[in-house]
């Protein structure tokens, strides 16, 4: 019921941004404008209400609109955004000239988001130039320990709704630790050919990471809902030395990149066919106690849109890889994906609905990794509402992802790690921390779901996804339910 409620919300603010929307400010090209006389403004007006018939949009559209939505990691999301779109004299609908984004939102497990973005590819001539600023606390963010499957997870010690302390039930906040991000980026693109583009960047990332703040979470709750005062996993890997001292509370790192993309897309925004590949490498800088974790990272993703009926269904998958070629990256780094163009709040890999839909946000945490995404769309209905043009779609989808680059995490040192820092610790219990089957490493995590679509004009699209893992260590004691802004690629 809870779910049913949220989208219902979702869907009213989501007509809610069009009625805004209607209430635009239209500015006129030049080639439009009344210079001469009042009797040409007759003649303009006539010429407008022409073009407006002909669906495309121009001069300035704008809305804003609570900020609501559901993520089964991050909970139920209030707070308020603005979208503004400057699309000119139309020529290049549903391309935009100029895009402003704001958000300030948080939800009820603590994950705020706070941003500002800018993008068009007509500020600086034959550029396209993207600003992001963006902080993004966490109280709870999620931590299942190095390479997939080689860490157990247990849902009995986190799953209070499902099972009690003789059941064995710890903390709902066990596989949890406190991380803020505060992210600024400044990225170019350029063309070299047909098709392919030269990409650019330079940004900064600060992390503050530490264990969850028990108190913070227990502010204003029944003595019977606090959360324990108990040591989470976060807190053991540190104990156990497998999370270094100088990593365990974040840094600050300077990163610049450079790279090449191909693009040849339709459009931006669920493309119905073209191809869109990028590879790219980022060097990520770390000064005075971290400077051992200066480090260069590949990335490289292929995207390919294929059209199967004309603009109503099409097949889209994806394919990629982070690898970390040179140096050393701290844990709290190895869980964001690097990107050239940030279209969406955050990049983490793997596991969530950025990446691997229905499988536990960031249950991958390694030094490399490879994904892969597939599915099928199809718009089964469009119409306008008075000038706003829509679509209805939904998305079968398949979601894959592995490790490629593991941590060391050899069974005789780990042992002696815990022995050497935690001699109370029941080495019997040991299989419900680690698996040390090689095998476990390199098993591909796997889930699928199916996803529903609305959009207006192209551009602005409300997507609501519901995914299942595969296998039960990836979470599947429930089913998994997001609601977010644009198809994940």
């Amino acid at each position: 019921m809870k779910k049913i409620i949220v989208f219902s919300l979702c869907f009213v603010f989501f007509f809610t941004y069009s009625s805004y929307a209607e209430n635009m400010i239209t500015i006129p090209s030049d080639k439009d404008y009344p210079y001469d006389t009042e009797k040409d403004s007759t003649k303009t007006k006539k010429k407008k209400k022409e073009k407006d018939a002909d669906g495309i949009r121009r001069g300035w559209t704008f809305g804003a609109l609570p900020s609501i939505s559901y993520d089964a990691d991050l909970g139920f999301q209030y707070g308020a955004l603005t979208n503004i779109y400057y699309f000119g004299d139309g020529s290049t609908y549903p391309e935009y000239l100029h895009s402003f984004y704001a958000e300030a939102s948080y939800t009820t497990k603590r994950y705020g988001i706070f941003r500002l973005f800018y993008d068009s590819k007509y500020l600086i001539p034959n550029h396209r130039l993207s600003i992001d600023l963006s902080y993004l606390p966490d109280a709870m963010c999620d931590f299942y320990g190095f390479n997939g499957y080689q860490s157990v997870f247990n849902d009995n010690w986190r799953n209070s709704k499902k099972y009690t302390e003789e059941e064995g039930y710890k903390s709902r906040a066990f596989y949890k630790f406190k991380r803020d991000i505060f992210r600024f980026s400044a990225d170019m693109q350029g063309k070299l050919g047909e098709g392919f583009y030269w990409n650019g960047g330079i940004g900064v990332l600060g992390y503050m990471v530490g264990p969850v703040n028990i108190d913070f979470l227990n502010r204003g709750k029944k003595e019977e809902k606090k959360l324990p005062e108990m040591d989470g996993l976060y807190d053991k890997y540190v104990l156990w030395g497998l999370i270094q001292e100088n990593e365990k509370n974040g840094g600050w790192h300077p990163y610049i990149y450079g790279g090449i993309t191909y693009d040849s897309r339709d459009k931006q925004q669920n493309p119905s066919k073209g191809i869109f590949t990028d590879v790219f490498l980022t060097y990520t800088a770390a000064f005075g106690e971290q400077k051992e974790f200066n480090n260069l990272k590949l990335n490289a993703t292929f995207r390919h849109y294929v059209p199967i009926y004309k603009d109503y269904i099409s097949f889209a998958y994806r394919v990629g890889v982070q690898l970390t070629t040179s140096g050393k990256s701290p844990f709290y780094l190895n869980s964001y994906m690097n990107q050239m163009y940030m279209q969406r709040v955050l990049y983490e890999g793997l596991g969530g609905g950025n990446s691997l839909r229905g499988v536990l946000r960031n249950r991958i945490l390694s030094n490399g990794f490879g994904f892969a995404n597939a599915e099928f769309r199809f718009k089964v209905a469009k119409f306008k509402i008075k000038k706003e043009n829509f679509y209805i779609g939904f998305n079968p989808f398949v979601d894959l992802g592995m490790v490629l680059q593991p941590y060391e995490l050899n069974q005789n040192n780990v042992i002696s790690a815990i022995q050497a820092t935690d001699p109370d610790f029941d080495l019997n219990t040991l299989n419900d921390y680690f698996n040390f089957d090689k095998k476990a490493i390199y098993k591909p995590h796997i889930s699928a779901g199916v996803g529903l679509k609305i959009a207006m004009n192209e551009n602005f699209i409300l997507s609501v996804d519901w995914a299942l893992p595969f296998d039960t260590q990836d979470g599947a004691s429930k089913s998994n339910f997001y609601v977010k802004i644009g198809y994940m690629f």
